[in-house]
């Protein structure tokens, strides 16, 4: 269901992708509503679940994580609940920061971080390959990060035309 928002809820909505830590009277005073208004309104995003969750977000690289892989996996769907089963193994696999379900030639993407290519292939060798239904891996390694985005605000001024 998608949640109607105003002009008020966006600025809320922007101010805290910019400044997630931004005081509840900061943030009140930035577009112009009481606190408890701020508040409410907040709180009713939260509840609708538009904001998810607030995290620090942290460099990979500075903690040791040296190496990103894009991974396509696809499946053999002659396996029985070959899904659900590479859906239970994934939770196991700290490795792997982000996993969507794809079109393509491919039935997944895998996001991979890993402190280098031993500790990737390893990876890949010995859990990946190894999880029952998984036909083939196509591998990417990242060479660099060239666009970061963690606000789709803009995305729907592009829609809305704003």
């Amino acid at each position: 269901m998608r949640l109607n928002l105003d002009k008020i809820d966006l600025r809320i909505l922007e101010c805290l992708q910019a400044e997630g830590r931004i005081s509840n009277q900061d943030l009140a005073a930035r577009i112009a509503l009481s606190p408890s208004a701020c508040l409410r309104r907040v709180k009713l995003l939260e509840d609708a679940g538009v904001i998810s969750g607030y995290q620090c977000v942290l460099d990979p690289v500075k903690l040791g994580l040296e190496v990103e892989a894009v991974v396509h996996v696809s499946m053999r769907h002659e396996v029985p609940n070959w899904h659900e089963t590479f859906v239970s193994a994934l939770q196991d696999w700290p490795e792997v920061v982000s996993a969507r379900i794809v079109t393509g030639g491919a039935n997944y993407m895998l996001v991979v971080r890993t402190r280098d290519v031993s500790h990737y292939s390893d990876f890949i060798v010995n859990r990946l390959y190894r999880a029952p239904g998984v036909r083939d891996i196509q591998s990417n390694i990242v060479l660099g990060s060239i666009k970061q985005q963690t606000s789709v605000l803009d995305v729907l001024s592009v829609k809305n035309g704003s």
